[in-house]
């Protein structure tokens, strides 16, 4: 596991703080979304299909800061949207930077290069560069060619200037778990510090619909992967163990090896909109405080086995907390599994029941027109702070 030490303990602690006080809900990562807008129109994103009066708008520092401290959850991700195309990002990490807080700044590393001189090298941040396969998988999934080229300059850049950097990848159902399998030993052979990993998301909005994993299909590709791994230690003792940036025993729940509930309130999410109901996926509605988030949402309405859009869902900002959770009650489990690896043969452990599952609600456009009827009564801006697209 990537996950330094110091992270590791102050998160661990954080965790086992929440258990001894007896409190059934609590953060673990807050997802800070400052804007919408992003320099690529990627197939499978359902993130950036707003107006453009909407795409304009962005947090401010003081707005980012405050969600940071009204939060209090121990690690910060910035996502988007492309977060270095707020002009203001720099101080909004060093904000987070100063209250002791982990920070990952999550980019497509179009900017990076250019931006790399605002950033400090410290132990309380990382940056996560999304790639989603090779050269030929990820241009394909970003709808664009060239930005694999780019993103592997910008983090070489980045280590060599001593930034920790890790990649998030993404896998759809037309991803190859031998071609996977290599690319992870790519990404090793680059120096980063660690993967992250997440099958996509069902976003209802997003143009391409045909590509997304259920459940089954979820597990079988990540077993694939894991196996492959095995097989090249196999063969080459010296091969170069792949380190990722997620506890062993969500990688174990991805193998279809854990049943695991949804932890939504795990990570929450601040928005231009607001503290996002329920979670970092699904705009269901929003609180204008994470207060009112935590005791005003039905969570019991949401999650795999209570709700159709959350059916096939195994995405790390839902589960990943679950698993966190899970390792403290159980380190001497979490440590198996991190010295045995994932298990990839066998049977898978039984999955959630979707029998009792409510219908889906499409709510989308309701919060758009209250923002946009909103935005017609406001003042226009005095500078805009949102970076023209690059």
């Amino acid at each position: 596991m990537s996950i330094p030490l110091h992270q590791a303990l102050r998160v661990g602690a954080y965790v086992v703080k929440q258990h001894l006080i007896g409190r059934k809900r609590y953060p673990l990562v807050l997802m800070l979304e400052p804007l919408f807008r992003c320099n690529l129109a990627c197939a499978g994103c359902g993130k950036i299909d707003y107006p453009a009066e909407i795409l304009n708008q962005r947090l401010s520092v003081a707005e980012c800061l405050e969600a940071v401290d009204e939060c209090g959850a121990p690690v910060v991700v910035i996502a988007g949207g492309e977060p270095l195309l707020h002009k203001e990002i720099d101080e909004v990490v060093r904000g987070i930077i100063a209250r002791k807080k982990y920070v990952i700044v999550c980019t497509n590393a179009l900017l990076l290069e250019k931006k790399l001189d605002l950033f400090k090298p410290n132990k309380f941040f990382s940056w996560s560069v999304h790639l989603d396969g090779d050269r030929e998988d990820h241009d394909r999934s970003v709808c664009q060619g060239g930005v694999y080229d780019r993103a592997v300059s910008a983090i070489a850049k980045a280590k060599a200037a001593g930034f920790r950097t890790i990649i998030n990848a993404t896998l759809f159902n037309n991803a190859d778990p031998e071609r996977m399998a290599n690319f992870f030993d790519d990404v090793m052979a680059m120096g980063i510090d660690g993967i992250s990993v997440s099958p996509g998301y069902a976003y209802e909005r997003a143009p391409d619909q045909q590509h997304f994993l259920n459940r089954r299909a979820t597990k079988e590709l990540f077993r694939g992967i894991f196996a492959r791994e095995k097989a090249k230690k196999a063969a080459n003792p010296r091969h170069k163990k792949w380190q990722f940036n997620q506890s062993s025993l969500f990688l174990d729940f991805l193998a279809g090896n854990q049943t695991y509930h949804c932890t939504p309130w795990g990570n929450p999410t601040r928005t231009y909109f607001g503290w996002q109901r329920p979670c970092y996926l699904l705009g269901e509605g929003y609180a204008k405080t994470f207060k009112e988030l935590m005791e005003t949402t039905d969570w019991d309405k949401y999650g795999t086995g209570n709700y159709e859009k959350c059916a096939d869902c195994m995405v790390h900002s839902g589960y990943e907390a679950t698993a966190v959770a899970a390792a403290v009650r159980n380190p001497l489990k979490a440590l198996k599994v991190e010295l045995q690896g994932i298990r990839t043969e066998g049977a898978m452990a039984p999955d959630v029941s979707l029998e009792m599952q409510r219908p889906a609600e499409f709510v989308f456009s309701r919060h758009v027109e209250n923002a946009m009827a909103r935005l017609k009564h406001e003042k226009p801006a005095k500078a805009d702070k949102v970076e023209a697209a690059e």
